[in-house]
């Protein structure tokens, strides 16, 4: 899924490095979702409910960020489809 570029000079490399940064951002959001919930259990099970909340916090940022990031492609599409016409 990539964002509508045909109105915009260098399109190519634009799409590319997007892709790029939105594949970062998703593969760190992943594996941050996974540390958490790890985290999160192994704080649970222990009874240390100061980490528990901090793990949860921190998956919850995490789901966060890869929400945004899909939303990103929405916005971007809004914005270049407004650009050519301004």
């Amino acid at each position: 899924m990539y964002p509508n570029l045909n109105g915009v000079g260098g399109a190519g490399q634009l799409k590319t490095v997007i892709g790029a940064l939105m594949t970062i951002v998703l593969i760190v959001a992943v594996l941050m979702m996974i540390v958490c919930a790890a985290t999160w259990a192994v704080a649970s099970s222990h009874g240390s409910y100061g980490a528990a909340v901090k793990a949860r916090t921190g998956l919850l940022v995490a789901v966060g960020a890869a929400a945004l990031d899909g939303a990103a492609i929405a916005w971007l599409n809004f914005l270049l489809g407004i650009g050519p016409t301004l």
